[in-house]
């Protein structure tokens, strides 16, 4: 084994490479290498968390009351969704940048041929320069070089509308970068699928400058926003903590269904279900949370591992999140059954799928 240990002196230089000022091991152990940052991470937002970073309330320089350029950091699905309804709200100059832009043949490349209204930037630091705005929507593992990759570009007093769903931690980390190039950070949690009500979601917002930014957000179309706490993380914490449930939900029924399909037996358990909890279409439901797995469990393990990030920070063993992370990594392999109507033909389509894997794992072993 041999162990590295960088120092890290100033305050500053500890956030930005996610390290508290303490010496930090690397520990490289038959060729795998365990990094104690996320550790350090944590230490580093606990302490940002008592309040030695940010300006107390009454110090604070008032939001910006009216925007008139909005940047979107991410045009994946929020990003696209916000995109055409700000684009209706009125004469807002939108701009983004994603970080798959450098692939034509990309989701959000392919996406961005249908929104005229929407500048393109080469970089984050670009789209955001003279921008009142930015709305931070990447993926949970992207979040804080997201904001490193932005904050160069960010002018004073720009509000950084954070809608990744990342742990307390993180958040405090995210802020603390914002805050330092100039920029009024607000944590944002957006508490339900964005499809149905689009910008006018239920949406979460915290931090210093949360209050005074509802009225802002609510006349750029955000109508379902509102004030949850001024400090930093909890509107986090809220997010995470349901996303143990909903994520969760996804990964219990493609574990439940796939091997009762496998046995016959899945409408005997949906019957179940609709005795244990009435008045739910069990079968469309089933079909629901299965397919959100199917086309987005990439970026939703990514969020597990923050949402374990956070059960541990309450000081449980996040089992069910750690294990949540994991089917929900498995299951975007099998996204070609989505075209597949009915929650039956789905299914088989899985465990074709998932046969014709093994045979052929057997057939080269």
């Amino acid at each position: 084994m041999s162990v590295v240990v960088t120092k890290i002196n100033r305050p500053s230089d500890a956030l930005l490479a996610g390290f508290d000022g303490m010496d930090v091991a690397e520990v490289k152990n038959d060729g795998v290498r365990v990094e104690a940052k996320r550790s350090a991470l944590l230490r580093t937002a606990r302490k940002l968390m008592q309040g030695s970073v940010f300006e107390p309330a009454e110090h604070l320089e008032p939001v910006v009351s009216q925007v008139t350029q909005v940047c979107l950091l991410g045009f994946g699905e929020v990003g696209q969704t916000l995109a055409e309804d700000l684009a209706s709200a009125g004469d807002l100059a939108l701009r983004t940048y994603d970080i798959k832009f450098s692939d034509p043949d990309s989701v959000p490349s392919r996406a961005l041929r249908t929104h005229a209204r929407v500048k393109v930037c080469d970089s984050a630091a670009a789209m955001a320069s003279g921008c009142d705005l930015v709305i931070s929507a990447v993926t949970a593992a992207q979040d804080l070089s997201a904001t490193q990759s932005v904050a160069p570009g960010l002018g004073q007093g720009c509000v950084y509308l954070d809608l990744n769903s990342v742990s307390p931690a993180t958040t405090i980390a995210a802020a603390a970068i914002v805050e330092k190039a100039g920029g009024r950070y607000v944590e944002a949690a957006i508490m339900s699928p964005i499809a149905p009500r689009r910008i006018e979601s239920s949406i979460l917002l915290g931090g210093h400058h949360a209050e005074a930014y509802v009225d802002v957000a609510k006349s750029l179309g955000f109508s379902g926003v509102r004030f949850y706490s001024a400090e930093l993380g909890s509107v986090s914490a809220a997010k995470m903590c349901r996303s143990v449930i909903i994520k969760g939900m996804e990964a219990l029924m493609t574990e439940a269904l796939l091997p009762a399909r496998h046995f016959g037996v899945e409408s005997e358990v949906l019957a179940s279900l609709q005795d244990f909890l009435p008045g739910v279409d069990w079968t469309s439901q089933a079909r629901y949370l299965i397919a959100r797995s199917l086309e987005h469990g990439t970026r939703r393990a990514e969020e597990m591992w923050e949402v374990a990030e956070t059960v541990r920070e309450a000081g449980l063993e996040p089992l069910m999140s750690t294990a949540c992370a994991g089917r929900q990594a498995w299951a975007p392999q099998f996204a070609a059954a989505l075209g597949e109507a009915s929650l039956a033909n789905m299914l088989d389509a899985i465990l074709d799928t998932l046969n014709a894997k093994t045979e052929h794992q057997g057939t080269t072993s």
